[in-house]
């Protein structure tokens, strides 16, 4: 049993925060909008009123937060962190760019830092499914092998640049995102020929070139349900730092920039809380 700081109480730091009380850690979560963690105290979690006072005494502090900017802006708060003679490792599970993980690793406490992002949706981490990706000092990554066994099915060390395990993640979700925008135009094709949606349910879910993350959303698109935890407004932002990401090392991705391009365009056009799925609309036929 680790003790655990949970900083951020979004889809995935719920998950995560609820998946490690089940495993028997002793979990500490905070949120910056109070009252997000209601459902996680109530099976077991302490609640901090700050990210310093949920990561003191931990043995890890994990953040799962949106962006960038607010990963930057937790870290700035545990720099405190230094003073002490033994401080957490701070754990980054969220999807950044590589250069913010190697930011954050600079002015880690002790830079006692690992990025660990998440393979896998919220669901995948609370029945312990997830697959993570581990970037980092090796000798940190082993100490918390207790956290490890209890959020993944199977973790992968990407080597000592935390920046490696971002880019792992943002090249996996870049092939999600064109996946689902590619089968996003199929259906809407289909739709437009007439062709009966069960029949296409039959045909598409078994076929090979459909990945278990684009199968996962074929039926949502198919219903035209776009309910779900990962946004347009999220996609269109990881695809853009995989695009900013192999520009900087002299790669262009034109296909990465089209791809971001339409995943903005769905939330412009009032789909910016809705899941990726919703970029089937941009080209589903209209009503007459």
């Amino acid at each position: 049993m680790m003790r655990v700081a949970v900083l951020g109480m979004g889809h995935m730091g719920r998950a995560i925060a609820l998946r490690l009380l089940g495993q028997g850690h002793q979990v500490t979560v905070w949120n910056r909008t109070p009252g997000k963690a209601a459902d996680v105290a109530r099976a077991g979690a302490a609640e901090a009123s700050s990210p310093l006072g949920a990561a003191r005494g931990a043995d890890a502090a994990l953040m799962s937060l949106s962006d960038d900017a607010a990963v930057l802006n937790v870290m700035r708060a545990l720099i405190e962190l230094e003073e002490d003679r033994d401080p957490p490792v701070i754990v980054d599970t969220s999807t950044v760019a590589p250069d913010t993980s190697r930011s954050l690793r600079d002015v880690a406490p002790g830079r006692r830092f690992l990025a660990a992002p998440v393979l896998g949706a919220p669901g995948a981490v609370g029945d312990g499914t997830a697959s993570g990706l581990l970037g980092g000092e090796r000798r940190l990554a082993e100490t918390l092998e207790p956290v490890w066994a209890s959020l993944f099915a199977r973790h992968w060390y990407c080597g000592a640049d935390p920046g490696n395990a971002t880019t792992v993640k943002l090249l996996s979700n870049y092939q999600m995102m064109a996946g689902i925008a590619v089968v996003a135009e199929a259906l809407a094709a289909a739709e437009a020929a007439g062709l009966d949606p069960r029949l296409l349910r039959e045909v598409f879910f078994p076929l090979p070139t459909i990945a278990p993350a684009l199968r996962d959303r074929l039926g949502r698109m198919l219903d035209g349900d776009h309910d779900g935890w990962f946004t347009t407004r999220l996609g269109a932002k990881d695809v853009r730092l995989l695009a900013e990401t192999a520009e900087s090392l002299g790669v262009v991705l034109p296909i990465a920039r089209l791809v971001e391009r339409r995943y903005e365009e769905a939330a412009a056009q009032g789909h910016r809380d809705d899941d990726i799925t919703a970029v089937v609309e941009l080209v589903r036929p209209r009503e007459p």
